[in-house]
């Protein structure tokens, strides 16, 4: 997740900060091992409800804050004040299945639309733009402008889209639901259709919602993604959207709301401590390398639980990698997260020290992490590695090159989780369909967590989730920055810098069960190839893997 300033740091799914911390508990740890996740619940609900003031602010959409976009705006719901419901939200996927191959007769989004009917249908409903398009401008609309063969703008575009009738094209709407004209969209902009393109988004523009159903809030940010990809806008707006420090009306950061609602970073705390204390657990000095510390939450479970070891708790070390984007979410620098782990080291009578790396996983080199005879080393990488450009993007390859440097370092453990999904050497097109696919899971599991109309839900999907989407369809080369991996490229990635599969014990998986009782049962765990996968119905979200 860490990026050079030539690649910026983006604020996901993966950096899911804690609630600030409250007097009446110093480390804010209690309210974590609950792993409540009552953000969103109803009053009637039990559990500990979060209740959000009302904003003023109206809601902030990626088209009001981006000048230039050239077209009309969607809805923007009005702000409200909620205590809402408990349940969970996901990331990424691929096309692999989880333990039930069979689709559940609610999921709407279990096939790939590579595979599925979407596409043929997508194709017929370009088919019938396009007569319709000859129908209503006459065969010189088979030429696009001669800027470049590219967009048309200006004059010429305001010109085409008056003849256009726009009502006729609506009167298409209801043969084709909205998840087709997306695929249609993106199959006419691969084939540089971009008078169907045109039409595409004029009618997308009448059916998406940032307050509405999944698919509507997730073609609105697709929409943002077409648009900026037109316009060559998709890296900045990647860099003004972050999930940036809670006002003094909002009880926690947007990038907390999704950490309460969903398991996936508790997934990959859970199954990192699990691994790290039963290879460290017998040794005197031991040294943790957090390539993605946020706020440093996961190690308090750790400390607390080597405290309690009979021999007596081991000296504990921590260096913690973060680069500037992150001080925003946390309050501050990296200091920060020292003190709060050290304070509550010292809570436990654990002797601790800690060492901050304020820099991007790019940046990193072998003097930075202050390695030390004796100590025993296990190096974490939850959601970061897919940031680091690799052979495809740079001749640098950083992606691989951190891999050979924390292998040179003879860590006892590595521990990875990342999002399972492709598309990070994918064709434009066929990378669209795969973040059309993860993404409508995502959404339809924050769906069941959140109200439509939740404020802060909105927020923080627009902060948190809209920008990958608009960075992995508006941009190439080192301005795009999302790029995920499957787990067998990250398993092949890991061997040729001559690593083996650390085998998972069941204490594992049994650790990550336990906590998935807490949220929605359409989550799923598979055991599968040395990894755990992390899904939502039966598609594949998220892979923990241990490395040595």
């Amino acid at each position: 997740m860490r990026t050079s300033p030539k690649h910026q740091n983006p604020a996901t799914i993966r950096r899911l900060y804690d609630q600030p911390v409250k007097e009446n508990d110093p480390f804010n740890l209690s309210r974590i091992q609950m792993l409540d996740n009552n953000a969103c619940s109803d009053t009637g609900v039990q559990g500990t409800n979060v209740s959000f003031q009302t904003c003023k602010d109206q809601v902030f959409t990626l088209e009001s804050s981006m000048a230039g976009a050239g077209f009309g705006a969607y809805d923007s719901p009005s702000a409200v004040s909620i205590s809402s419901s408990r349940s969970p939200f996901s990331p990424h996927g691929s096309q692999s299945c989880l333990s039930d191959p069979r689709p559940s007769p609610d999921n709407t989004y279990g096939s790939p639309y590579s595979g599925s009917s979407v596409v043929d249908d997508s194709n017929k409903l370009k088919h019938k733009l396009r007569e319709l398009e000859l129908s209503l401008l006459g065969p010189e609309s088979d030429t696009v402008d001669s800027c470049n063969g590219c967009f048309i703008t200006g004059d010429h575009q305001a010109a085409s889209m008056a003849s256009f009738n726009c009502a006729q094209l609506v009167d298409l709407v209801p043969k084709f639901n909205l998840k087709q004209i997306l695929v249609a969209c993106g199959q006419a902009l691969h084939d540089d259709d971009m008078m169907t393109v045109t039409g595409l988004m004029h009618v997308l523009e009448k059916m998406v919602s940032v307050s509405g159903e999944p698919i509507q809030r997730l073609g609105a940010y697709v929409l943002e993604g077409l648009r900026a990809r037109l316009e060559s806008s998709g890296s900045n707006i990647y860099r003004a959207l972050k999930c940036k420090e809670p006002t003094s009306s909002e009880l926690m950061s947007y990038m907390h709301i999704l950490f309460r609602i969903c398991p996936y970073w508790k997934f990959a705390y859970t199954s990192g401590n699990v691994v790290i204390k039963e290879v460290l657990e017998y040794e005197g000095k031991i040294h943790i390398i957090d390539f993605q510390i946020a706020q440093g939450t996961q190690w308090m479970f750790l400390i607390a639980a080597l405290a309690k070891h009979p021999g007596g708790p081991p000296s504990i070390r921590i260096t913690g990698i973060d680069d500037s984007q992150s001080n925003h979410a946390r309050g501050g620098g990296l200091h920060i997260v020292g003190q709060r782990l050290s304070e509550f080291a010292r809570s436990y009578n654990v002797s601790f020290e800690f060492h901050d790396a304020a820099m991007s996983g790019c940046e990193i080199q072998l003097e930075h992490l202050k390695v030390q005879p004796g100590e025993a080393l296990a190096v974490n990488l939850p959601y970061v590695l897919h940031h680091m450009p690799d052979e495809s993007v740079s001749i640098w390859n950083h992606r691989d090159r951190l891999l050979r440097l924390v292998k040179s370092l003879s860590p006892k453990v590595v521990t990875l989780t990342e999002q399972e999904s492709n598309t990070n050497t994918s064709p434009f097109f066929s990378r669209y369909l795969e973040t059309l696919d993860y993404y409508s899971a995502m959404f339809e599991s924050i769906d069941v967590a959140c109200p439509r109309d939740d404020k802060q839900r909105i927020n923080a999907e627009q902060h948190c989730v809209a920008r990958d989407i608009v960075n992995m369809i508006a941009c190439e080369g080192p301005e795009r920055v999302e790029r995920h991996e499957l787990h067998g490229k990250w398993r092949s990635r890991f061997m040729m810098a001559g690593f083996s599969q650390y085998p998972l014990s069941s204490s594992v998986a049994m650790a990550v069960r336990d906590m998935l009782k807490e949220y929605d049962h359409n989550y799923r765990l598979e055991e599968r190839e040395g990894a755990l996968y992390l899904g939502w119905v039966n598609r594949a979200m998220a892979t923990f893997s241990a490395w040595r």
